[in-house]
């Protein structure tokens, strides 16, 4: 039990608030398992600090009396060891904050999982933390703890139950093949699948001498023994109040895959580019990071879980929910830097050989830096504790850019060819911008481009560090094109939180607090 050192937190960062890695505790409950069950939580994710001696609503540091600091130390090591199983034991220090002591038991992250409380049993006694709170754990997520502590792969365990034929390994062999052809450069360099692969892939299993299907042949099969769907809806508005239309799809990854990325295209906004008398189809979210979402969802997600895959399309976004919590040692911010962690090994290396993967954690950076290029909001990732959720946020539905791009247009505003239906060249500006068209190519009118909180409070940073900014200044702030930022602005000018001062290209805009000239 050290007494000082550098461990996950810092006295820089002790009292940034309660999250999925901290706890305060004012002092050291009576009853040792409103701490020890945290402890439990932290072990079985990505680690975490208890701070006792700092009130958990008002960060106010009261800290723990000198003469009884040791004594508290001591309980809560012993509190922690002698509670919780396998066994935990937590790094203990004391730091000095404004003149006060605070004690601070670290806990890293468990390799031999589930943990849990003994005198509550593995059952009653696991617990994981959700959205910064401590909670029971569900069996779904026992089972991920147990596979997560055997170091297996859930996809290569044997699916009990399940009988195959020689028959039933060569369609799959030349399910694969036919895949990978199809989405090879050069088909021919496609070397065919074999049982040996599966094997080797642990797509099948050998007992007794005898060949046996695992979790990922039931799924590379769209067997319903592993349940595998991506439910996909259109939505008016925000939430999920109005259905517009809904499907669900069942079956092989390849076929999810390709049925889902259609859904999406034919439901979301197409634009034209046009150079001279050529015209570009432009989607309003690149293709090609909408498949890649998809992909990812469908290989990383949690089977043992089993909700759906969920692809919901609305009036300003676009959202994809994988099922289960991020593998342990994968976080939302290591995914963005490109770390990648598999949480189904098999179905990773079928992927793989049919061409959905590239290259190792490359995918989620391609998505990021093609929805940058399309001039849209970076996408936001939410959850992570029971599932991931991704957003891209939708450009709304003008009918001309800045680049030349017409934008509004839906799939079934273009007749069978792909063309543009209801447009004449005379109706193009000379630098390819559509004027004039109609409400037919409009299809949503109302939808508005995304403003994303975390850019409302950089500009309101801004305002608050300076007497006003130019819409330059937001532009630079925020990295988007001028259109948006004006949109930023003007939503918090509606909000009270900003006013415009001046107009043409004198205008500049300040915190509303900090008015210094008449509003207009």
């Amino acid at each position: 039990m050290s007494q000082k050192g550098k461990h996950l937190m810092s006295n820089e960062t002790l009292l940034n608030g309660e999250s999925k890695n901290v706890e305060y505790k004012l002092l050291p409950p009576s009853r040792s398992i409103n701490y020890t069950k945290t402890a439990v939580a932290f072990a079985n994710g990505q680690g975490g600090c208890l701070v006792f001696g700092v009130e958990d609503q008002t960060l106010r540091v009261v800290g723990i009396a000198e003469d009884k600091v040791f004594t508290v130390m001591d309980s809560i090591s012993d509190a922690i060891v002698n509670s919780c199983e396998p066994l935990i034991i937590p790094d203990i220090t004391m730091h000095d904050v404004n003149g006060k002591t605070v004690i601070v038991a670290e806990i890293a992250p468990g390799l031999q999982r589930p943990y849990h409380i003994k005198s509550l049993g593995q059952e009653q006694g696991t617990f994981v933390r959700v959205a910064g709170t401590t909670r029971q754990a569900d069996q779904p997520t026992i089972r991920e703890l147990t596979i997560e502590g055997s170091s297996r792969s859930f996809d290569q365990v044997q699916y009990l139950g399940l009988s195959i034929t020689e028959e039933d390994i060569e369609a799959l062999c030349a399910s694969l093949t036919k895949t990978a052809k199809d989405n090879a450069e050069d088909p021919s360099k496609v070397k065919t699948v074999t049982e040996k692969q599966l094997l080797q892939w642990g797509v099948l299993a050998e007992q007794d001498g005898q060949l046996v299907p695992t979790n990922a042949y039931a799924i590379l099969t769209g067997n319903e023994a592993v349940r595998s769907v991506v439910q996909c809806g259109v939505f008016k508005g925000t939430t999920k109040a109005v259905f517009v239309d809904r499907r669900e799809f069942a079956g092989t990854p390849q076929e999810l895959i390709e049925e889902s990325y259609q859904y999406v295209l034919r439901n979301i906004h197409m634009g034209a580019r046009f150079k001279g008398v050529y015209r570009q189809d432009v989607y309003e979210i690149p293709p090609d990071a909408v498949r890649e979402l998809i992909v990812n969802a469908i290989v990383h997600r949690s089977y043992i879980d089993h909700s759906s895959i969920q692809i919901a399309i609305y009036d300003d976004r676009l959202e994809i929910t994988s099922p289960g919590r991020l593998p342990m040692g994968q976080t939302i911010e290591r995914m963005k830097q490109g770390y990648s962690k598999i949480r189904n090994e098999a179905l990773a290396s079928a992927f793989e050989y049919m061409g959905y993967i590239e290259h190792w954690g490359s995918g989620i950076l391609r998505v990021m830096q093609e929805v940058r290029d399309a001039g849209l909001p970076e996408p936001e990732f939410l959850g992570g504790d029971t599932d991931l959720r991704i957003n891209i946020y939708r450009n709304g539905s003008e009918t001309g850019s800045d680049d030349g791009i017409v934008t509004g247009l839906r799939r079934d505003s273009l007749s069978g060819d792909g063309i543009v239906t209801g447009l004449r060249r005379d109706s193009l500006s000379d630098d390819g911008i559509v004027e004039g068209t109609t409400s037919k190519m409009n299809a949503a009118p109302n939808a508005a481009i995304a403003v994303l909180p975390s850019q409302k409070e950089r500009i309101l940073d801004a305002l608050r560090k300076n007497a006003s900014i130019s819409i330059s200044d937001a532009i630079r702030i925020l990295g988007v094109q001028e259109r948006q930022a004006q949109r930023i602005l003007k939503s918090l000018i509606e909000e009270g939180s900003a006013v415009k001062i001046g107009a043409a290209r004198a205008t500049r805009y300040a915190e509303a607090k900090k008015r210094t000239e008449p509003y207009e």
